[in-house]
């Protein structure tokens, strides 16, 4: 008997496109023999086609197993892994705790702190609460102003003079109400893929070389010019340092099922800092984490049976006397 696979899709977020490609390409990649898909439609205000997963245990015949493709707010974040935890259903990718904490730029970088993982220097200014002449200097040009709680480059601005900054601080709170400022890095950008629950395990990483000043948004899903080394050129024990960060980053976070932990490598110094972990990575045709599996030879990763196999062993946990 076919698996019954919902893939959710869309989303009320700024990744909403991205999103859309990535579940088709998900759903290409599926075994027809042994998957029977069924799509659910997020619109961007919110709307579930054809309906909702309803949170009662048991609610949802013809699903066995979702897979959220969901990018972003309102899918990245712990909040529907929170629905699926309530309804009972074995989902692919991280739980609500890692899901929450990774979307959040700056509470991921704590984690990372507190770890003794490298991270950036920033500073965290909250929408409406700060005077850019107060902010300017602190750290020194480049830097780059992120939303906190948003993927796929949308809203970050790379800024060298004041001015600049005072923009880029504009665009990142049309998109969230706390905002991270990062030293900007001269050097090299990598990608590496990490897979499983209790014993993850990381891929060979890939260097990615963007066409513009930065790896922003349209250089990663509209102007397809971006390029990618796969594997990196990387010593064995720099790809062997890449790899065990990874894995550290994404035990720190307690993550389970998959993500995708990005690199920034300082020139000068030659060492490597974690910039930030995806636990929804894209599934696109242009995306790395698959092809970063498919060169350490798994052809496609298994995280359906990953999912199923948590969801089996979180049902031997009481949660009553």
């Amino acid at each position: 008997m076919k698996l019954k696979v919902a893939v959710l899709c869309g989303g009320r977020t700024g990744e909403h496109d991205v999103s859309l490609r990535s579940a088709e390409s998900v759903i290409a990649a599926m075994d027809p023999e042994r998957y029977e898909v069924r799509r659910i439609f997020i619109t961007k205000d919110g709307r579930w086609q054809p309906r909702a997963i309803t949170p009662e245990p048991g609610g949802n015949p013809g699903i066995d197993v979702v897979f959220p493709v969901l990018h972003g707010t309102f899918g990245e974040d712990g909040t529907v892994q929170g629905l699926l935890e309530l309804a009972d259903l074995p989902y692919v990718g991280a739980g609500v705790l890692a899901s929450s904490v990774s979307m959040d730029k700056d509470i991921m970088k704590r984690l990372m702190i507190e770890r003794g993982l490298p991270v950036v220097d920033y500073l965290v200014v909250r929408r409406g609460s700060f005077r850019a002449e107060d902010i300017c200097g602190r750290l020194p040009f480049p830097v780059f102003v992120k939303p906190a709680n948003l993927g796929s480059s949308v809203g970050v601005s790379k800024a060298k003079t004041c001015e600049e900054l005072i923009q880029a601080l504009g665009l990142a709170a049309q998109f969230d109400r706390k905002i991270l400022i990062e030293r900007g890095i001269t050097g090299r950008e990598f990608e590496c893929a990490v897979l499983g629950n209790d014993d993850p395990v990381a891929a060979l990483p890939c260097e990615i070389f963007p066409s513009r000043d930065f790896y922003d948004y349209e250089d990663k899903y509209v102007l397809n010019r971006a390029d990618a080394a796969l594997p990196a050129d990387l010593s064995p024990e720099q790809t062997a340092e890449v790899q065990r960060l990874a894995v550290a980053c994404y035990k720190a976070v307690e993550c389970e099922g998959l993500a995708r932990v990005d690199f920034l490598m300082e020139a000068s110094l030659g060492k490597f800092f974690i910039n930030e972990i995806n636990t929804i990575p894209g599934f696109t045709s242009i995306s790395m984490y698959p092809k970063m599996w498919e060169a350490t030879g798994l052809p496609y990763p298994k995280l359906i049976e990953l999912a199923l196999e948590r969801h089996r062993a979180r049902q031997a946990t009481r949660y009553a006397r």
